[in-house]
Protein backbone atom coordinates (compact mmCIF):
# COMPACT_ATOMS: atom_id res chain seq x y z
CA UNK A 1 0.00 0.00 0.00
CA UNK A 2 1.54 3.18 -1.03
CA UNK A 3 1.51 6.33 1.57
CA UNK A 4 0.05 9.58 0.05
CA UNK A 5 2.63 12.69 0.70
CA UNK A 6 1.35 14.59 4.09
CA UNK A 7 0.04 18.04 3.00
CA UNK A 8 -1.32 21.38 4.89
CA UNK A 9 -4.81 22.46 4.60
CA UNK A 10 -5.12 25.37 1.90
CA UNK A 11 -5.04 28.90 3.84
CA UNK A 12 -2.80 27.34 6.61
CA UNK A 13 0.87 27.21 6.87
CA UNK A 14 3.95 25.59 8.61
CA UNK A 15 6.51 28.27 10.31
CA UNK A 16 9.92 27.15 10.59
CA UNK A 17 12.44 28.12 13.13
CA UNK A 18 13.71 31.52 11.13
CA UNK A 19 10.42 32.33 10.03
CA UNK A 20 8.82 32.04 14.00
CA UNK A 21 11.54 34.64 15.45
CA UNK A 22 10.72 36.48 13.06
CA UNK A 23 7.18 36.57 13.78
CA UNK A 24 7.82 36.72 17.48
CA UNK A 25 10.18 39.95 16.76
CA UNK A 26 6.67 41.43 15.68
CA UNK A 27 4.78 40.26 18.68
CA UNK A 28 7.35 41.54 21.05
CA UNK A 29 7.42 45.49 19.59
CA UNK A 30 3.56 45.11 19.65
CA UNK A 31 3.37 43.26 22.90
CA UNK A 32 5.40 45.72 24.77
CA UNK A 33 3.42 48.55 23.09
CA UNK A 34 0.65 47.22 24.20
CA UNK A 35 1.47 47.29 28.04
CA UNK A 36 3.11 50.73 27.56
CA UNK A 37 -0.20 52.25 26.83
CA UNK A 38 -1.98 50.22 30.17
CA UNK A 39 -3.29 47.32 28.12
CA UNK A 40 -3.42 43.85 30.18
CA UNK A 41 -3.94 40.56 28.59
CA UNK A 42 -6.37 38.26 27.68
CA UNK A 43 -6.88 34.90 26.54
CA UNK A 44 -10.22 32.72 25.22
CA UNK A 45 -10.73 29.43 23.80
CA UNK A 46 -10.30 28.71 20.03
CA UNK A 47 -14.24 27.56 19.83
CA UNK A 48 -16.84 29.82 21.10
CA UNK A 49 -20.69 28.72 20.65
CA UNK A 50 -22.37 29.69 17.55
CA UNK A 51 -24.54 31.29 19.28
CA UNK A 52 -22.18 33.36 20.29
CA UNK A 53 -20.43 34.12 16.66
CA UNK A 54 -23.37 34.69 14.32
CA UNK A 55 -25.15 37.90 13.49
CA UNK A 56 -21.99 39.70 14.85
CA UNK A 57 -19.82 40.12 11.32
CA UNK A 58 -23.21 40.56 8.68
CA UNK A 59 -23.95 37.96 6.41
CA UNK A 60 -20.74 37.82 4.55
CA UNK A 61 -18.80 37.09 7.87
CA UNK A 62 -21.21 33.99 8.91
CA UNK A 63 -20.98 32.55 5.93
CA UNK A 64 -17.19 32.28 6.44
CA UNK A 65 -17.48 30.60 10.45
CA UNK A 66 -15.65 27.41 10.38
CA UNK A 67 -18.18 25.25 12.02
CA UNK A 68 -17.31 22.30 13.92
CA UNK A 69 -19.51 19.16 13.88
CA UNK A 70 -20.78 17.91 17.48
CA UNK A 71 -19.12 15.31 18.55
CA UNK A 72 -20.76 11.65 18.39
CA UNK A 73 -23.52 10.80 16.16
CA UNK A 74 -24.14 14.33 15.42
CA UNK A 75 -26.77 13.20 12.69
CA UNK A 76 -28.89 11.49 15.61
CA UNK A 77 -31.14 14.70 16.20
CA UNK A 78 -31.44 15.60 12.36
CA UNK A 79 -33.99 14.02 10.07
CA UNK A 80 -34.15 13.92 6.25
CA UNK A 81 -36.77 16.59 6.61
CA UNK A 82 -33.67 19.09 8.27
CA UNK A 83 -31.82 17.97 5.05
CA UNK A 84 -33.95 18.96 2.28
CA UNK A 85 -34.47 21.97 4.07
CA UNK A 86 -30.94 23.51 2.99
CA UNK A 87 -27.77 23.42 4.65
CA UNK A 88 -28.75 26.79 6.64
CA UNK A 89 -31.13 24.54 8.63
CA UNK A 90 -29.16 21.73 8.72
CA UNK A 91 -25.96 23.00 10.46
CA UNK A 92 -28.16 23.85 13.39
CA UNK A 93 -28.78 20.22 14.36
CA UNK A 94 -25.11 19.10 13.65
CA UNK A 95 -22.70 22.35 14.71
CA UNK A 96 -23.61 24.49 17.97
CA UNK A 97 -19.91 25.70 18.13
CA UNK A 98 -17.30 27.15 15.62
CA UNK A 99 -13.39 28.89 15.46
CA UNK A 100 -13.74 32.23 16.28
CA UNK A 101 -13.58 34.45 13.41
CA UNK A 102 -11.98 37.73 15.28
CA UNK A 103 -10.74 38.32 18.72
CA UNK A 104 -13.47 41.39 19.39
CA UNK A 105 -16.59 39.32 19.64
CA UNK A 106 -15.10 36.77 22.30
CA UNK A 107 -13.92 39.53 24.15
CA UNK A 108 -17.67 41.39 24.54
CA UNK A 109 -18.81 38.04 25.46
CA UNK A 110 -16.10 38.16 27.96
CA UNK A 111 -16.70 41.55 29.36
CA UNK A 112 -20.27 40.49 29.48
CA UNK A 113 -19.91 37.22 31.89
CA UNK A 114 -17.01 39.17 34.08
CA UNK A 115 -18.64 42.91 34.42
CA UNK A 116 -18.57 42.35 38.22
CA UNK A 117 -15.03 40.98 37.91
CA UNK A 118 -13.78 43.85 35.71
CA UNK A 119 -12.98 47.70 36.38
CA UNK A 120 -14.00 49.66 33.88
CA UNK A 121 -12.83 51.38 31.70
CA UNK A 122 -11.39 47.94 30.74
CA UNK A 123 -8.30 48.03 28.60
CA UNK A 124 -6.99 44.19 27.26
CA UNK A 125 -5.35 43.10 24.48
CA UNK A 126 -5.07 39.73 22.95
CA UNK A 127 -2.73 37.86 20.63
CA UNK A 128 -4.13 34.60 19.60
CA UNK A 129 -4.86 33.12 15.69
CA UNK A 130 -8.34 33.22 13.97
CA UNK A 131 -9.93 31.09 11.45
CA UNK A 132 -11.89 32.15 8.39
CA UNK A 133 -13.17 30.18 5.24
CA UNK A 134 -11.75 32.55 2.60
CA UNK A 135 -10.34 31.80 -0.33
CA UNK A 136 -6.83 31.97 -0.15
CA UNK A 137 -4.60 34.53 -2.15
CA UNK A 138 -1.68 36.96 -1.14
CA UNK A 139 -1.75 38.28 2.26
CA UNK A 140 -5.40 36.22 3.05
CA UNK A 141 -5.31 32.94 4.91
CA UNK A 142 -7.82 30.34 6.43
CA UNK A 143 -5.87 30.93 9.89
CA UNK A 144 -4.06 34.17 10.81
CA UNK A 145 -3.01 35.39 14.18
CA UNK A 146 -4.65 38.98 15.06
CA UNK A 147 -3.16 41.23 18.11
CA UNK A 148 -5.66 43.25 19.71
CA UNK A 149 -6.01 46.04 21.60
CA UNK A 150 -9.38 47.29 23.20
CA UNK A 151 -10.79 50.09 25.47
CA UNK A 152 -14.42 49.49 26.52
CA UNK A 153 -16.57 51.25 29.34
CA UNK A 154 -15.75 54.57 28.40
CA UNK A 155 -16.62 57.04 25.27
CA UNK A 156 -14.37 60.10 24.32
CA UNK A 157 -12.05 60.96 21.21
CA UNK A 158 -8.89 60.87 23.65
CA UNK A 159 -9.40 56.49 22.83
CA UNK A 160 -9.53 57.44 18.62
CA UNK A 161 -7.09 59.29 19.05
CA UNK A 162 -4.40 57.24 21.81
CA UNK A 163 -5.01 54.39 19.39
CA UNK A 164 -3.79 56.21 16.36
CA UNK A 165 -0.65 57.06 18.68
CA UNK A 166 -0.40 53.21 19.25
CA UNK A 167 -0.43 52.60 16.00
CA UNK A 168 2.84 55.21 15.20
CA UNK A 169 4.42 53.72 18.03
CA UNK A 170 4.57 50.15 16.80
CA UNK A 171 5.33 50.67 12.99
CA UNK A 172 8.02 53.23 14.21
CA UNK A 173 9.18 50.48 16.48
CA UNK A 174 9.15 47.98 13.60
CA UNK A 175 11.10 50.71 11.48
CA UNK A 176 8.07 50.32 8.89
CA UNK A 177 7.19 53.81 7.78
CA UNK A 178 5.53 52.76 4.45
CA UNK A 179 2.21 52.96 5.53
CA UNK A 180 -1.31 55.44 5.68
CA UNK A 181 -3.58 55.48 8.90
CA UNK A 182 -7.12 55.79 7.00
CA UNK A 183 -10.03 57.12 9.28
CA UNK A 184 -14.08 57.32 8.90
CA UNK A 185 -16.83 57.40 10.60
CA UNK A 186 -19.84 55.37 10.53
CA UNK A 187 -22.31 58.36 10.96
CA UNK A 188 -20.91 59.72 7.91
CA UNK A 189 -21.58 56.94 6.22
CA UNK A 190 -24.56 56.65 7.39
CA UNK A 191 -26.13 59.93 6.54
CA UNK A 192 -24.71 59.40 3.01
CA UNK A 193 -26.76 56.44 2.87
CA UNK A 194 -29.59 58.77 4.11
CA UNK A 195 -28.86 60.87 1.41
CA UNK A 196 -29.21 58.84 -1.14
CA UNK A 197 -32.08 57.50 -0.26
CA UNK A 198 -31.36 54.41 1.64
CA UNK A 199 -32.52 54.60 5.10
CA UNK A 200 -32.54 51.66 6.96
CA UNK A 201 -30.38 50.08 4.50
CA UNK A 202 -26.77 51.62 5.56
CA UNK A 203 -25.14 48.64 6.25
CA UNK A 204 -25.50 47.02 2.75
CA UNK A 205 -24.71 50.58 1.65
CA UNK A 206 -21.45 50.70 3.92
CA UNK A 207 -20.60 46.83 2.55
CA UNK A 208 -20.86 48.30 -1.07
CA UNK A 209 -18.80 51.30 -0.77
CA UNK A 210 -16.31 49.56 1.57
CA UNK A 211 -15.62 47.45 -2.28
CA UNK A 212 -14.81 50.45 -3.94
CA UNK A 213 -10.65 49.85 -4.70
CA UNK A 214 -11.80 46.33 -5.62
CA UNK A 215 -14.35 46.34 -8.17
CA UNK A 216 -14.17 50.23 -8.90
CA UNK A 217 -16.62 52.92 -8.69
CA UNK A 218 -18.49 51.55 -11.90
CA UNK A 219 -19.48 48.48 -10.19
CA UNK A 220 -20.49 50.50 -6.61
CA UNK A 221 -22.95 52.63 -7.92
CA UNK A 222 -24.51 49.48 -9.81
CA UNK A 223 -25.06 47.56 -6.96
CA UNK A 224 -25.89 50.78 -4.35
CA UNK A 225 -28.52 51.81 -7.33
CA UNK A 226 -29.58 48.01 -7.12
CA UNK A 227 -30.30 48.34 -3.51
CA UNK A 228 -33.09 51.22 -4.04
CA UNK A 229 -30.66 54.61 -4.14
CA UNK A 230 -31.10 57.44 -6.29
CA UNK A 231 -29.10 58.30 -9.03
CA UNK A 232 -28.34 61.62 -9.19
CA UNK A 233 -27.83 61.94 -5.22
CA UNK A 234 -25.10 58.72 -5.87
CA UNK A 235 -23.35 61.10 -8.30
CA UNK A 236 -22.91 63.66 -5.81
CA UNK A 237 -21.73 61.17 -3.56
CA UNK A 238 -19.44 59.46 -5.17
CA UNK A 239 -18.14 63.59 -6.07
CA UNK A 240 -17.57 64.13 -2.58
CA UNK A 241 -15.83 60.80 -2.03
CA UNK A 242 -13.32 62.00 -4.69
CA UNK A 243 -12.32 64.95 -2.83
CA UNK A 244 -8.71 64.53 -0.43
CA UNK A 245 -8.50 67.64 0.94
CA UNK A 246 -10.30 66.96 5.32
CA UNK A 247 -11.87 70.60 5.19
CA UNK A 248 -13.51 70.15 1.74
CA UNK A 249 -14.97 66.68 2.95
CA UNK A 250 -16.11 67.84 5.90
CA UNK A 251 -17.27 70.92 4.81
CA UNK A 252 -19.34 69.12 1.94
CA UNK A 253 -20.52 66.62 4.83
CA UNK A 254 -21.33 69.83 6.85
CA UNK A 255 -23.62 71.07 4.08
CA UNK A 256 -25.71 68.11 4.03
CA UNK A 257 -26.05 68.09 8.12
CA UNK A 258 -24.47 70.67 10.57
CA UNK A 259 -25.09 68.84 13.44
CA UNK A 260 -23.90 65.28 12.38
CA UNK A 261 -22.17 63.36 15.07
CA UNK A 262 -19.38 62.05 12.78
CA UNK A 263 -18.07 65.32 11.55
CA UNK A 264 -18.09 67.15 14.84
CA UNK A 265 -15.95 63.93 16.21
CA UNK A 266 -13.37 63.65 13.59
CA UNK A 267 -13.25 67.38 13.87
CA UNK A 268 -12.34 66.90 17.52
CA UNK A 269 -9.95 64.17 16.26
CA UNK A 270 -7.72 66.13 14.05
CA UNK A 271 -7.57 68.87 16.65
CA UNK A 272 -6.41 66.58 19.35
CA UNK A 273 -4.16 65.10 16.81
CA UNK A 274 -2.51 68.30 15.96
CA UNK A 275 -0.91 68.40 19.68
CA UNK A 276 1.81 65.38 18.59
CA UNK A 277 2.75 66.52 15.34
CA UNK A 278 6.04 65.71 16.09
CA UNK A 279 5.26 62.12 15.84
CA UNK A 280 4.66 62.08 11.99
CA UNK A 281 1.29 61.01 12.24
CA UNK A 282 0.44 59.31 8.75
CA UNK A 283 -3.41 59.82 8.77
CA UNK A 284 -6.05 61.19 6.15
CA UNK A 285 -9.70 60.71 6.00
CA UNK A 286 -11.56 58.84 3.72
CA UNK A 287 -14.66 58.58 3.29
CA UNK A 288 -14.93 55.54 0.83
CA UNK A 289 -13.38 53.87 3.70
CA UNK A 290 -16.48 51.46 5.46
CA UNK A 291 -15.13 48.25 6.95
CA UNK A 292 -17.99 45.34 6.03
CA UNK A 293 -17.86 44.57 9.86
CA UNK A 294 -21.70 45.48 10.96
CA UNK A 295 -20.98 45.98 14.62
CA UNK A 296 -18.75 49.13 14.20
CA UNK A 297 -20.89 52.54 14.91
CA UNK A 298 -18.04 55.32 14.88
CA UNK A 299 -14.99 55.73 13.84
CA UNK A 300 -13.40 53.50 11.88
CA UNK A 301 -9.18 52.88 10.83
CA UNK A 302 -7.71 51.13 8.80
CA UNK A 303 -3.98 50.86 7.70
CA UNK A 304 -2.04 50.04 4.39
CA UNK A 305 1.13 49.87 3.18
CA UNK A 306 2.06 52.38 0.40
CA UNK A 307 5.17 50.09 -1.55
CA UNK A 308 3.46 47.20 -1.38
CA UNK A 309 1.06 45.64 -2.93
CA UNK A 310 -1.08 44.25 0.19
CA UNK A 311 -4.48 44.41 1.90
CA UNK A 312 -5.11 46.45 5.38
CA UNK A 313 -2.59 46.00 7.93
CA UNK A 314 -4.38 47.08 10.84
CA UNK A 315 -7.42 48.00 11.23
CA UNK A 316 -10.90 48.42 13.73
CA UNK A 317 -13.55 50.99 15.11
CA UNK A 318 -15.71 51.85 17.58
CA UNK A 319 -18.68 49.99 18.75
CA UNK A 320 -21.05 51.04 21.28
CA UNK A 321 -23.03 48.13 21.75
CA UNK A 322 -21.43 44.94 21.11
CA UNK A 323 -22.19 43.82 24.62
CA UNK A 324 -25.68 44.67 24.29
CA UNK A 325 -26.52 41.56 22.10
CA UNK A 326 -25.10 39.13 25.25
CA UNK A 327 -27.01 41.31 27.39
CA UNK A 328 -24.99 44.09 28.74
CA UNK A 329 -26.68 47.57 27.39
CA UNK A 330 -24.24 50.56 26.68
CA UNK A 331 -21.24 49.66 26.94
CA UNK A 332 -18.79 51.53 24.46
CA UNK A 333 -15.98 50.08 23.49
CA UNK A 334 -13.00 50.88 21.00
CA UNK A 335 -10.11 48.40 19.18
CA UNK A 336 -7.93 47.84 17.13
CA UNK A 337 -6.52 44.96 15.48
CA UNK A 338 -2.88 44.54 13.78
CA UNK A 339 -2.56 41.84 11.15
CA UNK A 340 0.57 39.70 11.82
CA UNK A 341 0.86 37.59 8.99
CA UNK A 342 0.26 40.52 6.78
CA UNK A 343 2.86 43.20 8.36
CA UNK A 344 5.13 39.88 8.27
CA UNK A 345 4.70 39.56 4.33
CA UNK A 346 5.22 43.62 4.07
CA UNK A 347 8.17 43.89 6.38
CA UNK A 348 9.94 40.37 4.55
CA UNK A 349 9.12 41.85 1.00
CA UNK A 350 10.89 45.39 2.17
CA UNK A 351 13.57 43.73 3.87
CA UNK A 352 12.91 45.16 7.38
CA UNK A 353 13.79 42.48 9.70
CA UNK A 354 17.13 42.92 11.80
CA UNK A 355 19.94 40.76 10.54
CA UNK A 356 20.26 38.63 13.97
CA UNK A 357 17.34 37.68 14.32
CA UNK A 358 17.05 34.04 14.41
CA UNK A 359 16.91 32.41 17.99
CA UNK A 360 19.91 29.59 16.99
CA UNK A 361 22.41 28.97 19.95
CA UNK A 362 25.18 30.78 20.12
CA UNK A 363 27.60 28.20 20.85
CA UNK A 364 27.89 24.69 20.53
CA UNK A 365 30.00 22.46 22.62
CA UNK A 366 31.73 20.22 21.07
CA UNK A 367 33.39 16.90 22.14
CA UNK A 368 35.61 13.52 21.93
CA UNK A 369 34.86 11.04 23.98
CA UNK A 370 32.35 9.91 26.74
CA UNK A 371 34.42 11.73 29.33
CA UNK A 372 34.68 14.98 27.59
CA UNK A 373 31.11 15.06 26.43
CA UNK A 374 30.02 14.41 30.73
CA UNK A 375 32.31 17.13 31.57
CA UNK A 376 30.58 19.33 28.82
CA UNK A 377 27.44 18.91 30.91
CA UNK A 378 28.64 21.27 33.55
CA UNK A 379 30.02 23.69 31.00
CA UNK A 380 26.69 24.11 29.18
CA UNK A 381 24.68 24.98 32.14
CA UNK A 382 27.74 27.42 32.97
CA UNK A 383 26.97 29.01 29.93
CA UNK A 384 22.77 29.35 30.25
CA UNK A 385 23.34 30.15 33.41
CA UNK A 386 25.42 33.12 32.32
CA UNK A 387 22.63 33.96 29.81
CA UNK A 388 24.41 32.60 26.74
CA UNK A 389 22.18 30.33 24.55
CA UNK A 390 24.36 27.30 24.28
CA UNK A 391 24.11 23.46 23.45
CA UNK A 392 25.98 20.41 24.05
CA UNK A 393 26.08 18.27 21.02
CA UNK A 394 24.37 15.39 22.72
CA UNK A 395 26.66 12.03 21.71
CA UNK A 396 30.25 11.50 20.96
CA UNK A 397 29.73 11.22 17.34
CA UNK A 398 33.08 11.81 15.25
CA UNK A 399 34.37 15.53 15.75
CA UNK A 400 33.49 16.69 11.83
CA UNK A 401 30.04 15.45 12.14
CA UNK A 402 29.43 17.51 14.90
CA UNK A 403 31.47 20.61 13.53
CA UNK A 404 29.27 19.77 10.04
CA UNK A 405 26.02 19.99 12.38
CA UNK A 406 27.20 23.49 13.98
CA UNK A 407 27.78 24.45 10.48
CA UNK A 408 24.56 23.23 9.66
CA UNK A 409 22.54 25.29 12.55
CA UNK A 410 24.60 28.30 11.96
CA UNK A 411 26.09 28.36 15.33
CA UNK A 412 28.87 31.42 15.35
CA UNK A 413 30.88 29.61 17.90
CA UNK A 414 32.30 26.06 19.08
CA UNK A 415 33.87 25.53 22.35
CA UNK A 416 35.57 22.01 22.10
CA UNK A 417 36.72 19.87 24.86
CA UNK A 418 39.16 17.15 25.16
CA UNK A 419 41.65 15.92 27.46
CA UNK A 420 43.76 17.96 27.18
CA UNK A 421 40.91 20.78 28.09
CA UNK A 422 39.50 19.17 30.82
CA UNK A 423 43.14 18.85 32.44
CA UNK A 424 44.22 22.32 31.58
CA UNK A 425 40.76 24.42 32.54
CA UNK A 426 41.26 26.32 29.36
CA UNK A 427 38.65 25.58 26.20
CA UNK A 428 39.33 25.98 22.46
CA UNK A 429 36.64 28.57 21.45
CA UNK A 430 36.58 28.77 17.80
CA UNK A 431 34.63 31.44 15.42
CA UNK A 432 32.81 29.42 13.14
CA UNK A 433 32.80 32.13 10.38
CA UNK A 434 36.73 32.99 10.30
CA UNK A 435 37.82 29.50 11.62
CA UNK A 436 40.32 31.27 14.50
CA UNK A 437 40.38 29.78 17.45
CA UNK A 438 42.35 29.94 20.50
CA UNK A 439 42.32 28.96 24.59
CA UNK A 440 40.29 30.17 27.00
CA UNK A 441 39.36 29.88 30.49
CA UNK A 442 35.59 29.15 31.21
CA UNK A 443 34.84 33.08 32.46
CA UNK A 444 36.82 34.79 29.76
CA UNK A 445 34.68 32.52 26.80
CA UNK A 446 31.52 34.28 28.95
CA UNK A 447 32.61 37.47 28.81
CA UNK A 448 33.82 37.51 25.46
CA UNK A 449 30.75 35.67 24.06
CA UNK A 450 28.29 37.92 26.18
CA UNK A 451 30.34 40.87 24.67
Amino acid sequence: MSKSKPTLPRGTRDFGPEISSKRSYIIDKIKSNFTRYGFTQLETPAMENLSTLTGKYGDEGDQLLYKILNSGDYLSKSSEGDYQQGSKHLINKISEKGLRYDLTVPFARFVVMNQHEIAFPFKRFQIQPVWRADRPQKGRYREFYQCDADIIGTKGIWNEVELTLLITDVFNDLNLSDYVIKINHREILFLLATFVGLKGKEVPFCAEIDKLDKIGEDKVIENVLALGADSNQMKEVMNILSLSEIDQLLSKIESIDSENEGVLEVKKYFEQLGKFSEKNIQVELDLSLARGLSYYTGMIYEVKPTSVKMGSICGGGRYDNLTGVFGLEGISGIGISFGLDRIYDVMEELNLFPEKITQRIEVLVVHFSEETHEHGQKIVMDLRSNGIKADLYPTADKIKKQFNYADKIQTPYTLIIGDQEMESGEYMLKNMSTGEQKPMQIDKIIQHLKG
